[in-house]
């Protein structure tokens, strides 16, 4: 079975859990924080990131979580999420790389600064400007989201993919660090309500980062 090191508030980690779990493949979590990476972990990705998927049987090491999901693509036919034409595989890879790249550094990367690295790791508090501005950009991307919402059926085309899964992971941690402001973001909102109904996300809302708490809003379908 697959071993997938992650901790629960790794965006790119989310991104493979609803992936596998989409395409019903077979998993177990380990916990690795970065901030106490142990040497068997820097072992296995050099890099020293979250997620790395491991399965022994197979002497198998798959790190970087968008290689990983170029491998699943290639090696299981279900629920395929880089799909449709030449042009459409493109569009959903431009997507994926706007959300894990610029999302990731305007939103998620400097809400995790501030609000888990500083409270669990530097203990220092967090700095109020960087989370105005992390909400203020936020907006943008939430702008953009609507916009594709309101001209495609998700956010690449017509049916589900990558680009879906990689924006539902980053807005999830966003989110459960109180970083998302909803109003005047209706599309998104919905998309993002019927995303949390999938089986696929069910267990991410369960899960909790020790005493970093979510919004009373997190685990609610209807938000």
């Amino acid at each position: 079975m697959w071993r997938l090191y992650q901790f629960p508030l790794c965006p790119f980690s989310r991104k493979i859990r609803l992936l596998l779990s989409e395409k019903n493949v077979a998993y177990e979590l380990v916990r690795e924080d970065p901030w106490t990476a142990s040497d068997y972990f820097w072992n296995l990705n050099p890099a020293g990131r979250t997620p790395v998927l491991v399965h022994q049987e197979r002497d198998t090491v798959l790190c970087d979580s968008r290689a990983i999901a170029e491998y699943f693509e290639e090696t299981v036919d279900k629920a395929p999420m880089i799909n449709g034409t030449a042009t459409n595989r493109a569009e959903i890879r431009r997507l994926v790389a706007l959300f894990d790249e610029n999302f990731y550094n305007d939103v998620t990367a400097p809400l995790l600064n501030e609000r888990m690295k500083k409270r669990l790791v530097l203990n220092q508090p967090p700095d109020s400007r960087m989370l105005r501005e992390a909400m203020k950009l936020a907006h943008g991307h939430l702008d953009y989201m609507d916009w594709l919402i309101d001209n495609r059926p998700w956010l690449a085309g017509s049916s589900m993919s990558l680009a879906d899964l990689a924006a539902a992971a980053q807005i999830s941690v966003a989110d459960y660090l109180g970083g998302i402001d909803w109003a005047g973001h209706e599309q998104t909102r919905g998309w993002y309500s019927v995303f949390k109904s999938r089986p696929s996300f069910r267990p991410l809302l369960s899960e909790r980062m020790g005493v970093i708490q979510p919004p009373a809003h997190y685990a609610k379908l209807d938000m």
